[in-house]
């Protein structure tokens, strides 16, 4: 992977990471309107998979949420059907590429 994008993906990461923090976009109506711009592809999960193992120690490599501990608090699931913070694209946050990663693990209904 080209050094320049593993930078800015873990740049994104790092505003993730802020973002789930200060949770104003999420169950936002307003960010509940906002439409992922790139379309789900082999080539966009993959890229996704990439920067969810940074998420995979919180959240568990399936995305089926972790324990946590003393320090940090259990991670959700991010493959059922319940959403703490909103379900839309939008409102689960704008890096897109993890948006449809976690989309393509999702469990079938």
């Amino acid at each position: 992977m080209d050094s320049r994008l593993f930078r800015t993906l873990i740049a994104a990461l790092a505003l993730a990471c802020a973002a789930r923090i200060v949770t104003s976009a999420q169950g936002n109506p307003e960010a509940a309107k906002v439409k992922n711009p790139n379309a789900s592809s082999p080539e966009s999960i993959a890229a996704g998979k990439v920067v969810f193992a940074k998420c995979a120690p919180c959240h568990g490599i399936n995305g089926e949420g972790g324990p946590g501990n003393d320090l940090i608090p259990a991670a959700p699931s991010l493959v059922d059907a319940t959403w703490d913070h909103g379900s839309t694209d939008g409102e689960i946050f704008q890096i897109w590429n993890v948006v449809n990663y976690i989309r393509s693990i999702e469990k079938k209904k």
